[in-house]
């Protein structure tokens, strides 16, 4: 098989983190070694004056999963640092049904058990809707209240967990992160090949990551 070029390989790399919003930043500087630092919506790279073309590109190539898997909590934390925190309140609060307001008014507490109730009730339709989408299969699905991060997936085990916080937004958002946990049942990371899973189950499925994108689940 051919070797690719560096420019070749750097271009893919940079294609890569493109897809999920990371843009790469590489600058020569008075340092001895090649730095990484993923930031928001970026990957900062350092390298020596010296070092040669081919070197970045393969020092890169090595990186774009590690930042393709890593970006989520990145963005997750930086947003959860910029987001004003509410005081806690027991108070009633207007709630938020798959996007739509209701006529109910609820504390936090209530809000959880009422979307965990509401989650429970639809995840055995949208599992049986999309697990033959995306030719992958649970065996077990959870439910937690996660405020950085809105699912997860344990590979080894086939155990998907959601976060409670879903259902405060539209139903299409919970069905995005379900195809999103069961892809990684193809692929464990982030590469190309795994948005190339979710985009061929979910070809819109960008609208939704998007509304997504930066949320820390706060209900109040």
């Amino acid at each position: 098989m051919p070797q690719l070029s560096t420019s070749l390989v750097l271009d893919l790399a940079r294609q890569q983190l493109a897809q999920a919003g990371i843009a790469l930043h590489v600058s020569k500087k008075r340092v001895k070694n090649i730095n990484f630092r993923l930031k928001p919506y970026a990957l900062m790279v350092s390298v020596p004056m010296s070092i040669s073309a081919s070197q970045i590109a393969q020092a890169v190539d090595k990186r774009v999963s590690w930042a393709l898997d890593n970006h989520p909590q990145v963005l997750a934390r930086y947003h959860h640092k910029q987001t004003p925190k509410p005081k806690a309140s027991t108070s009633d609060s207007p709630v938020l049904l798959w996007g739509i307001e209701q006529s109910l008014r609820l504390n936090h507490d209530e809000k959880i058990a009422y979307y965990r109730q509401q989650l429970t009730e639809v995840n055995p339709s949208l599992f049986d809707k999309w697990q033959p989408i995306v030719g992958a299969t649970a065996n077990e699905v959870r439910l937690k209240k996660m405020h950085t991060r809105w699912g997860s997936c344990n590979t080894r085990a086939r155990r998907i967990w959601l976060s409670v916080y879903l259902p405060a937004y539209p139903i299409e958002c919970t069905e995005y992160v379900i195809v999103h946990e069961l892809c990684h049942l193809h692929h464990a990371n982030h590469s190309k090949a795994f948005w190339q899973t979710v985009a061929a189950a979910m070809p819109d499925y960008q609208q939704w990551h998007n509304m997504l994108a930066g949320k820390t689940g706060q209900l109040d």
